[in-house]
């Protein structure tokens, strides 16, 4: 339309300020509604303790059965203290998560941060950050699902799936029959809302912590001072190499933030679900490490498969702990991949509200109030994974696009605080600014000891979110339409 004599026109925006182009914090809210039932496109069904329990839920996987096997030859009984380290890295971010959700409500996590603070290109290289870190890890774990289903079927009813079809092609199999059953129930149980999924979760988790406190409780009998002499027997480095490892067992707890359109009271109980799953994982993380230290001289944890199963059977001296075990990874595998699938469900269905996806991945069941299309379409993708492709080299990739994510959640507390000082919060960051800073720090540290080809590989998938971004996001952006003022 040509300008009206007169008046200046208007110049298109810059490359640049489409980049740097920030979504207000108060449209982002409107969008969602922040009162306790609804007042958004979805709806606000989730509690405190079932807000708590995916937090737990998406954290405490597979992993901890089994890292101690790995992170105790480097650390040695010192191992405890690496638990510790990587639990206050993790603090610290989760601290900056507590503030952001409070104040920003919403669905799309780190996303949806990076969109308010440091602008929609940066948002959309962190939303592909998130995208593989939920996609590659819900396949990976769900691929993991089934050998510890076939131990369990095995001990209790003496027979496996065929390995033809419980392992990929890269693993001597056809295709992974009980991983893509796993992916498909989890979605079929997200498609009945999430209110029922944040049930379900809630229960499996009990069952899981159940199994942790169980081995706490036996394992204890097995104490042996004399397995806690040589504490430090690489000093520091081997305290801090362990707790590189170690951090990754602490990923899970942004996937909180993600339900934040769902949540009752999301200002409140938000920031409150973090903190509460945060001390939860970290109680139950340092103590089963000092069981096991306890129990088990350092020498006998290196190449040990079983992991705690094998410190459970040599303290009770049967075979029963290996299967109460491997019914416990079962189910806390069922749980991960649940919370993980519905955090990538919902940060597709924020990206498609702004426009950087099709409107497809928007689409919401009328009756449920569920993002079908996005919940089919991960099912779909993530059936593909974990059936035939091999995944294993994409987990390290993972790892540093989750580490960029804390950061720029880290970065964004500080520059809301300068940006929007009187915005409400339901929580704020103590000792501003030393925790977002030691939370940036600690990031810097781990992925610094990533290697290089890891780092290059991420700049290569940040590289395609870009391309992406031009080829679609930035002409389809309704932060981009919507009138200036």
């Amino acid at each position: 339309m040509a300008a009206v004599q007169g008046e200046t026109p208007i110049a298109p925006p810059s490359l640049r300020e489409k980049l740097l182009r920030r979504k207000p914090v108060g449209v982002m809210t409107d969008e969602a509604g922040t009162d306790v039932e609804g007042g958004g496109e979805l709806r606000r069904t989730i509690g405190l303790f079932q807000l708590t329990l995916f937090g737990v839920g998406a954290t405490i996987g597979t992993g901890i059965f089994v890292i101690l096997t790995d992170a105790v030859p480097i650390a040695g009984p010192s191992v405890i203290l690496s638990f510790v380290m990587a639990g206050t890295v993790a603090g610290l971010t989760a601290i900056c998560y507590a503030e952001l959700a409070g104040a920003v409500p919403v669905s799309g996590s780190s996303y949806s941060y990076a969109y308010t603070t440091l602008g929609e290109g940066v948002a959309i290289v962190v939303a592909a950050c998130l995208l593989l870190e939920y996609g590659v890890s819900a396949a990976g774990v769900a691929v993991g699902w089934s050998q510890y289903l076939n131990e369990l079927l095995d001990n209790l009813f003496g027979f496996t799936i065929p390995e033809n079809f419980s392992n990929a092609p890269e693993q001597g199999g056809i295709f992974n029959v009980p991983a893509v059953v796993l992916i498909w129930l989890c979605a079929l149980l997200l498609l009945r809302g999430a209110s029922e999924s944040a049930k379900i979760n809630a229960i499996m988790v009990m069952i899981k912590i159940a199994v942790l406190v169980l081995f706490i409780v036996v394992g204890v009998q097995g104490w042996e001072s004399d397995n806690l002499t040589n504490f430090f027997p690489d000093g520091f480095h081997g305290v801090s190499a362990a707790a590189g490892i170690i951090f990754f067992s602490y990923i899970g707890l942004d996937a909180v933030s993600t339900a934040g359109e769902e949540v009752k009271n999301p200002r409140r109980n938000l920031p409150l679900a973090i903190i509460f799953a945060l001390i939860v994982v970290t109680a139950l993380y340092v103590l089963v490490s000092v069981v096991a230290v306890s129990a088990q001289p350092v020498a006998t944890f290196e190449g040990q498969e079983a992991g705690l199963a094998n410190i459970l059977e040599d303290v009770t001296g049967s075979t029963w702990p290996a299967t109460v075990l491997a019914a416990g990874a079962v189910i806390s595998i069922f749980s991960v991949t649940l919370v993980v699938i519905y955090g990538q469900t919902r940060i597709l269905f924020a990206m498609a509200r702004d426009g950087m996806i099709p409107e497809f991945f928007h689409k919401l069941n009328p009756r449920t109030l569920t993002p079908v299309g996005s919940t089919l379409f991960v099912a779909v993708v993530l059936s593909c994974l974990a059936g035939v492709v091999p995944i294993n080299f994409l987990f390290e990739m993972t790892s540093i696009g989750t580490l960029v994510a804390f950061l720029i959640v880290s970065i964004g507390v500080m520059i809301l605080r300068q940006r929007s000082p009187d915005l409400p919060r339901g929580f704020k960051v103590p000792l501003y600014p030393l925790v977002p800073l030691g939370s940036i720090a600690g990031c810097i540290w781990i992925i610094q000891d990533l290697r290089a080809v890891t780092i290059y590989v991420f700049l290569g998938w940040a590289t395609v979110a870009l391309i992406w971004y031009f080829a679609y996001g930035i002409k389809h952006s309704k932060l981009g339409k919507a009138p200036q003022s």
